[in-house]
């Protein structure tokens, strides 16, 4: 096989973007909170980027030849004179360098004792980490009072409970004697001790020993719902109450009365124990009433966002031809990273109060009236109407919260999709969902509407010929049950 070079021309299109707009999409698509973080992020990796102080008196205007200026000479001690002006001019020099330290923004005097600390303030109000439910049950199997084997056996079913609460492994899969020094039963025994601990129902192979566990433990006596659970488990999961009342020979009201008390077990008793991370939701667009009581007005949350500049010290060492050619280039390559910075947030502040107020306009009637007068919007004809690309509508919202009369809600759940009623009108999906949860919840429980039956609701109510699969997977979407788990005796 014979290898040669060769040389071809071919013309062809590529588009690349460029840094400052990687950046700039970047901080687009960050909601505030992360926002504020990647500007402490930049103030700690920029040098020259500092926060503006607003109360700040304006600088002198720079003098055009800098190289003449007194201050600037260099200080030459000489043998032959008394040399005392230019020890007056190195005193007044220190003073005028005392007042720079005190005024400039980026070189920050000590904090004095009394002062309180920021940052200490903030560990010091930071919640502790949560206990986990494995070191939970750990620390109380230790107190527990076993045989050797046993306790063995009990921390290796420990290390095999879920985040729910339920053993995740048969006893079966557990008993290796190579590895272990218990049995069997040792692991049944074992099993037993940890379910008595707490939160109670922890250790259970199933829903079914949960409940039982639970209801053995109970402050109150719970022998009935036991003898449900044991004997009529099949009869309970398919609503069959009369079979039921049949075989515990007892009224439908004493099986309600007792499916009524089950209902305050806990079915995932895991989850009460155990770290649950609560994610901080903080509005970015703020929508109000307008004082004239016209229509709406459109705001940033934007306060907590601080404003930035250059500093004004490292912009005229860029400029200062005196400054030696590296330290210039770093401090202009510095001085174009901030200002493309501050001019992507800039952007994004700009972007997202056009998208929100676009919106706002055609999402008029909800804001007026509720979520069943949301209307289909696409992010297309937000685009066009802000003039900008859709990809750039995708990240303007994506992550976004508006705080409305209606509440604090994702600003994309604004553009949905929908259909037309018989008048022509649209009705977004979201409409015709929350009119499917008012029929079900108005509907007579003793005889509860099929999904026929709702999807003829649903036209009745102006929603339009709606499909019976939609309803049935809009059903199953909002985790209503069919008509007859529904059922009330």
């Amino acid at each position: 096989m014979k290898m040669q070079m060769t040389g071809q021309m071919r013309m062809e299109q590529r588009m690349k973007l460029a840094p400052r707009m990687i950046q700039s999409m970047e901080v687009l698509q960050l909601p505030l909170l992360a926002l504020q973080e990647k500007i402490e992020a930049e103030l700690n990796s920029n040098p020259v980027l500092e926060l503006a102080d607003d109360n700040a008196e304006a600088e002198a205007p720079l003098e055009a030849d800098t190289a003449e200026r007194v201050d600037q000479a260099e200080l030459v001690v000489r043998e032959d004179s008394n040399n005392v002006d230019d020890f007056e001019r190195l005193d007044s020099l220190g003073e005028d360098f005392a007042d720079y330290i005190e005024s400039t923004a980026s070189i920050r005097p000590l904090r004095s004792s009394g002062d309180p600390d920021k940052k200490m303030e903030a560990l010091q109000n930071t919640a502790a980490g949560q206990q986990s439910l494995h070191e939970y049950l750990s620390e109380q199997w230790r107190l527990v009072e076993a045989e050797g084997p046993v306790k063995a056996a009990g921390q290796k079913i420990i290390d095999y409970i879920d985040d729910k609460g339920y053993l995740s492994v048969r006893l079966e899969q557990l008993c290796i004697p190579e590895k272990n020094d218990f049995a069997l039963e040792h692991l049944q025994q074992a099993l037993r001790l940890v379910q008595s601990l707490e939160p109670t129902g922890v250790g259970a192979r199933d829903v079914r020993e949960c409940l039982l566990i639970q209801m053995a433990q109970y402050a109150e006596d719970m022998a009935f719902e036991m003898q449900i659970v044991l004997h009529c488990w099949d009869d309970l999961l398919e609503n069959r109450l009369p079979q039921i009342a049949r075989k515990m020979n007892g009224s439908l009201d004493q099986v309600n009365y007792a499916i009524s008390r089950m209902s305050k077990l806990d079915t995932s008793p895991g989850l009460q124990v155990g770290r649950q991370d609560n994610h901080p939701i903080t509005a970015d667009v703020i929508v109000e009433p307008n004082e004239e009581g016209a229509g709406y007005a459109v705001s940033l949350a934007d306060t907590h966002v601080p404003n930035l500049r250059v500093n004004k010290f490292y912009s005229r060492m860029a400029r200062d031809r005196e400054v030696d050619d590296k330290t210039r280039d770093f401090l202009q390559q510095n001085i174009r990273s901030a200002q493309w910075f501050m001019d992507a947030i800039e952007q994004r502040k700009h972007t997202l109060l056009r998208v929100a107020q676009v919106v706002v306009d055609r999402q008029k009637e909800f804001f007026e009236k509720g979520q069943l007068y949301l209307k289909p919007l696409p992010m297309g004809a937000v685009a066009e109407a802000v003039g900008v690309h859709i990809a750039t509508v995708s990240r303007a919202v994506a992550g976004k919260y508006v705080q409305c009369p209606q509440g604090v809600l994702p600003l994309r759940s604004f553009f949905t999709g929908g259909t037309e009623d018989q008048n022509g009108e649209s009705k977004s999906w979201d409409a015709i969902r929350a009119r499917l949860q008012q029929i079900v919840d108005a509907e007579d429980k003793a005889n509860p509407l099929n999904d026929d039956q709702l999807r003829d609701k649903l036209a009745e109510a102006g929603m339009g010929n709606i499909a019976r699969r939609t309803v049935a997977k809009y059903r199953k979407l909002m985790n209503i049950p069919t008509a007859r788990f529904r059922k009330k005796y």
